[in-house]
């Protein structure tokens, strides 16, 4: 596609651009949105730099690429429920979802997308690399690929790893859920994305805890062996937050990680998950 009204840099081979040129406090006309949304699609996830808005402007673009939907674990702004504060505090030693996931996998219908807002960052460090699921599963033999096709797994909310790096969060903030409590949904293991219909890896170390109708132990070597292929460097890049610094990612076909590497400083970033869909 010729980009008319967008410039769209990419930042890696595997996935990821910078899109350039536009202003997202003003309302889009439609083929400025239509470029947005084929990049997208193309990069799987866009970086807009300086996009200093409010909190009114922020979910008007969020509504021109789906319908903002609420997080199930982090209370919203007040006045703002659809927008979740992400905290890390300067006496925290550990980040809100620091580790490789695709978020809230545990949902019967996770979100299609999610936008983050640097708000305030640290002098240094507090990066989030992201993963292209395309390539973790075309990458993967032709006999694994065979196996994996016919499995569903398990994704669970109080999958041990994910628990710890939210403790402190939860507490502060006030969960939406109660103590205790937990969300399960068992989805395929390898999804067809509904709009480019490539297949994809839909298993993450977040939240993925077995294969469907296996235990835990019998499905731990292979979860473990794809957990650690989807992370090859290959399939990722890295966004160095600036304030005003807005991604979107897709969340049906990619994973994500920020990196916890900035401790004694505070970090706050703005949320958005958008759309609602059953993997298939």
């Amino acid at each position: 596609m010729e980009y008319r009204h967008i410039s769209v840099a990419p930042v890696a081979g595997a996935l990821g651009a910078q899109v350039g040129a536009v202003d997202l406090s003003h309302e889009l006309p439609d083929p400025v949105l239509a470029e947005i949304r084929h990049a997208w699609l193309q990069h799987l996830v866009l970086f807009f730099r300086d996009q200093h808005l409010t909190a009114e402007q922020y979910l008007a673009f969020a509504r021109r690429i789906a319908e903002p939907v609420e997080y199930p674990m982090l209370r919203g702004l007040d006045g703002y429920p659809l927008i979740v504060p992400v905290v890390k505090l300067a006496h925290e030693r550990v980040n809100f979802g620091g580790l490789w996931h695709s978020d809230t996998a545990y949902l019967e219908t996770p979100p299609i997308a999610a936008m983050l807002l640097a708000r305030e960052l640290p002098p240094v460090g507090g990066d989030t690399l992201f993963a292209n699921m395309y390539l973790a599963y075309e990458t993967l033999s032709d006999g694994l690929r065979r196996v994996l096709d016919g499995l569903r797994a398990v994704n669970s909310s109080a999958k041990a790893d994910v628990t710890k790096t939210r403790e402190d969060r939860l507490a502060e903030s006030g969960a939406r859920l109660a103590p205790g409590a937990a969300l399960s949904a068992v989805h395929p293991v390898v999804r067809t994305h509904p709009e480019t219909g490539r297949k994809l890896l839909y298993v993450n170390g977040g939240h993925t805890v077995r294969f469907e109708d296996m235990t835990e132990d019998e499905s731990a070597p292979l979860l473990n062996y794809l957990f650690a292929h989807l992370c090859r460097p290959e399939f990722t890049c890295r966004l160095r937050w600036q304030v005003g610094t807005l991604a979107l990612w897709d969340n049906r076909c990619t994973q994500h990680n920020p990196i916890n590497d900035y401790h004694g400083h505070r970090r706050v970033m703005h949320r958005i998950s958008l759309g609602a869909q059953r993997p298939a």
